[in-house]
Formats: structure tokens, C-alpha cells, sequence
């Protein structure tokens, strides 16, 4: 017989494994410099940076939303996020062999200083400006879910508002991170990764189990034969969300733009001992999450719609089937389980995700790699800088609870691609050409250029023949960018050129 999970025990869990975050924390945030908050002296093992780079890419939206949609009948169905995924290859080999050894070439703390060498000081601000929003929304959005999901299942039983529970979550992710930053980050994450791939494998034990599968032949075979395994979507051309070009492709940039050209995953990459290191992080990182993880996660959305459609329950917002499932459904081990994951898929991006923001605001606004301040004076503005970013990332999550519908990675994906697309052209536009930009009229470029993608995006299917654009968004905006950066730009010097 099936227990509902009470939420005392959501709340005992959640405080024992924060007592665990915390004592990693202790242990590893003694002594910490600035160089060792922002980039853990460079000294950070490479097999762990890769561990830990698992948990920050999955992320609260994975755990809980990958799995909703595979059923949702929209875009993601079935199994064919794994197209997007098979881009996302694509995509990190051009971090691993481009990108990566252009930041350690230039030993940079934070990537948009590239920006500032290539094309100059306004470009370099509108590229720190625009990560800030990008990760700002994309955390908020992670982190959301996550509240929402405590919130309904837990803190709301106690009369406590769903501000509280946004506010709570971030105090618990802020007090392990305020002093330690990436060094303590780059264990936090492995622990929780761990957890978190540990949680998903028990989950699909226990499904398993109360479906009477009698092993993974059994499980796999019923997944083959069901309506949910689908991969390659080829037949709807343009206008299927779902078609494998529109996803590969969009898979690739969405890899280059938000990992390559994200300081939060590439903080983690810079913190090695060296490129030779990063790259093995990279590659590493690559193969297990983007074949094997991605592939447990949609393995568990097909096994979660099945045992729904054994128990005749229909869920009406795809990420709430996972949370409804776990709580009300499965075994009471399965809502623990379930609760260890989520927390340690939330926390795991988020953490990195509220370092690199405070990181890129230090170096890229305050300019503290230039800065005559002291240790302990930098140490008390980055304090400052972690308090407003943590209260602000509150608000917007707040903001985003009165927006909420269908599957959050969707509109996660699309917010990218209006953030991103900028970032994207402006590295592109400086790898590609040796032009030289009319430094002042870049910040109007990466504001126009979201704009028009916009435009274009609402109108594409009643004008372009029924293309629905999908995850190429990003890749219209980043062109518009590259082509609005070539109107403003100049042909080399002779001496730049040389």
C-alpha cells in the first residue's frame, strides 16, 4: 500500500542534507582569497570539475521537466530532446578545441574580458550585461521550480507563503556559498551530483518494481513498445516543434552559448590546473552527461507516464507529474527519494550559478582584478554584491510564479535565445573576422538584434509558410547580431592584420 510522504519528513530531509552542504562548506572555505572564491586557485582537480559540472547542467528544470515532457505531446515529446543532445555534442567540441584554449591563452577570470582586448570597453560591458541577465533569468527559472514544487508539497502545509519558501531556499544556498565560492562549489557539486544520479536510479528501481518489470530487459522492452520511445522526428518538416534539424542544430548553438560563453560553467573549467585538464573536464563531461544522463532522465519520464497511465491519473501540467507521482503514488521511499534529487539538482546549478554572477559583477563592473582595494575590503564588496544578487534572483523567481505554464524547460530554452543570441554573435563576430567595431554602437546592436528575433518569431508562421522557429531563436538572434556588428565595423589595421 502506497503512503502519502508527510511534510515533516520533506523538511527533516531537506535540513539533514543541507547539514551535509554545510560541513562541506567548513572544511573548505577556510583561507579563501579572491582568486580562490572566484577561480579555487586554479588548482581544482579535473575529475572533479567534471562530476560536478553533471549536477550544475541538470539542474531543478531537468530533473523534473525533461521527464514531464516526454509525454506533454508538445515539444521535447517522447525521447526526442535526445536530438538536442546529439547537438549539444557537436557544440561542446567547439568549446573543447576553440574556446577553451582561447581562455587560457588569455588567462582570464571571467570570459567577457575577451570582449574588452578584441572590440573594446563597450562591447565587453554589453557581453558581462547580458550574461548577467541570461544567468539571472535562467537560475531564477531553475530555482522556481523548485520552490514551487516545496512550496505545494511541503512549506505551504506549515501557513508559510511562497515568498517564504523562495526566500528560504535561497538563504540555505547562500550561506554555503558566501565564503567559499567556486573552491567550495567544486566539492558541493560532486557531492550532489551524486545524489542526485543516485536518486533518479533508486526512483527508477522503485517504478520499476511496482509496474512488476522483472528486470532492465522488462523495462526496456515496455518503454520500446510504448507510444513514448520515439527519437528521430524527420516527417513534420518546418513546422513540427519537434523536427530533428530545428533541435540538433538549435542543440548546438544552445551547448556553444550557454555553456561556452557562460562564465558560471566556465568559471569551472578555469579553476583547472590547466587547459590540457579543462579539455579532459570538457570531453568527460560531454560523454556521460549528454549520452548516459540524458538518457536516465528520459528513461524515468517514460517509466513516470507509464505507471501514471497504470494508475489512470491524469496530471494537467506536465512538470507536476514527477513531484504528484513521488508524493502521492509511490512508496514513501520513492518521495524521499524523489525530494534528494530535486534539491540536489536545484542546488547543484544554482550555487554556481549565484558565484558566477557575483564573480562576473567583482571583475567585470567593479573591476577588481584592477582594483588598489585590500583583501579584506574586496572581501566585504563581494558580500555585498552576493546579498543583492541572491535578494534579486528572489524577486524574479517570485515574479516568475504568476507566469508558470506547461514544461519550464521550453520557455527556459526560449528565454535563452533571446539573451544568449547577442552573446553568441559578439564571440562569433570576434573569432571569426579581424574588423575592427564601432565600439559605442554595440550595446544598440544587442538590443535591437533580441527585438527583430522577436518580431520575427511571433509573425514566422503566418508569413514564413507555417516555420515555427523553435530552439533556432537563438541562432536568428546571434546572426542578427554578427550581421549588425559587421554594419558598424571597420576592415583591420595593417598591423592587426600582420
Amino acid at each position: 500500500m502506497t503512503q502519502n510522504i508527510s511534510p515533516e519528513t520533506i523538511i527533516i530531509a531537506l535540513v539533514g542534507y543541507f547539514a551535509i552542504l554545510m560541513f562541506i562548506s567548513f572544511v573548505t572555505s577556510r583561507r579563501v582569497s579572491s582568486e580562490d572564491f572566484f577561480l579555487a586557485g586554479r588548482k581544482a582537480p579535473w575529475v572533479l570539475v567534471a562530476i560536478g559540472m553533471i549536477g550544475a547542467s541538470i539542474s531543478g528544470v531537468t530533473f523534473i521537466s525533461i521527464p514531464g515532457a516526454v509525454g506533454a505531446g508538445k515539444l521535447n515529446e517522447s525521447f526526442s530532446y535526445m536530438q538536442v543532445v546529439f547537438g549539444y555534442l557537436l557544440g561542446y567540441l567547439v568549446i573543447g578545441t576553440v574556446l577553451l584554449p582561447l581562455y587560457y591563452r588569455l588567462h582570464l577570470t571571467t570570459i567577457y574580458t575577451y570582449l574588452e582586448k578584441r572590440l573594446g570597453i563597450f562591447s565587453y560591458k554589453t557581453g558581462a550585461a547580458f550574461f548577467l541577465l541570461s544567468r539571472l533569468i535562467g537560475a531564477s527559472f531553475r530555482l522556481f521550480l523548485m520552490a514551487l514544487i516545496l512550496h505545494q508539497f511541503a512549506f505551504s502545509s506549515f501557513g508559510i507563503p511562497f515568498y517564504g519558501t523562495v526566500l528560504i531556499t535561497l538563504a540555505l544556498i547562500y550561506v554555503y556559498t558566501f565564503r567559499g565560492g567556486i573552491k567550495t562549489i567544486v566539492y558541493t557539486d560532486v557531492f550532489q551530483t551524486i545524489a542526485m544520479l543516485t536518486a533518479v536510479v533508486l526512483t527508477v528501481s522503485v517504478i520499476s518494481r511496482e509496474l512488476g518489470y522483472q528486470g532492465i530487459k522488462d523495462l526496456f522492452s515496455a518503454i520500446n513498445e510504448s507510444s513514448y520511445s520515439k527519437v528521430f522526428f524527420m516527417d513534420g518538416g518546418w513546422k513540427d516543434p519537434n523536427n530533428f534539424f530545428k533541435q540538433f542544430f538549435g542543440g548546438a548553438l544552445i551547448a556553444i552559448a550557454m555553456t561556452g560563453l557562460d562564465q558560471d560553467m566556465m568559471q569551472k573549467n578555469l579553476s583547472c590546473r590547466n587547459l590540457r585538464d579543462a579539455q579532459k573536464n570538457m570531453f568527460t563531461f560531454t560523454t556521460v552527461l549528454l549520452v548516459f544522463v540524458n538518457l536516465l532522465f528520459l528513461t524515468l519520464g517514460a517509466l513516470l507516464y507509464l505507471y501514471a497511465d497504470h494508475l489512470h491519473i491524469a496530471v494537467e501540467k506536465p512538470d507536476l507529474l514527477y513531484p504528484t507521482l513521488a508524493f502521492n503514488h509511490l512508496p514513501q521511499i520513492g518521495g524521499l527519494f524523489f525530494i534528494l534529487g530535486l534539491v540536489a539538482a536545484a542546488y547543484s546549478s544554482a550555487d554556481s550559478a549565484l558565484t558566477a554572477l557575483t564573480t562576473s559583477f567583482c571583475v567585470d563592473f567593479l573591476n577588481f582584478e584592477k582594483s588598489p582595494k585590500s583583501e579584506q575590503e574586496k572581501r566585504r564588496t563581494r558580500i555585498i554584491v552576493h546579498n543583492l544578487i541572491a535578494l534579486t534572483m528572489a524577486g524574479v523567481i517570485i515574479w516568475f510564479e504568476s507566469m508558470h505554464n506547461d514544461s519550464i524547460i521550453n520557455g527556459l530554452f526560449k528565454a535563452a535565445g533571446y539573451t544568449y543570441g547577442p552573446l553568441l554573435g559578439l564571440f562569433a563576430f570576434s573569432l571569426l573576422t579581424k574588423r575592427r567595431v564601432r565600439d559605442r554602437w554595440v550595446v544598440l546592436i544587442c538590443i535591437l538584434s533580441p527585438l527583430l528575433s522577436f518580431l520575427v518569431d511571433r509573425s514566422s508562421e503566418a508569413y514564413l509558410g507555417g516555420l515555427n522557429l523553435g530552439f533556432l531563436i537563438l541562432a536568428l538572434n546571434g546572426a542578427l547580431t554578427f550581421l549588425g556588428l559587421w554594419l558598424i565595423s571597420l576592415p583591420a589595421l595593417k598591423s592587426e592584420v600582420s
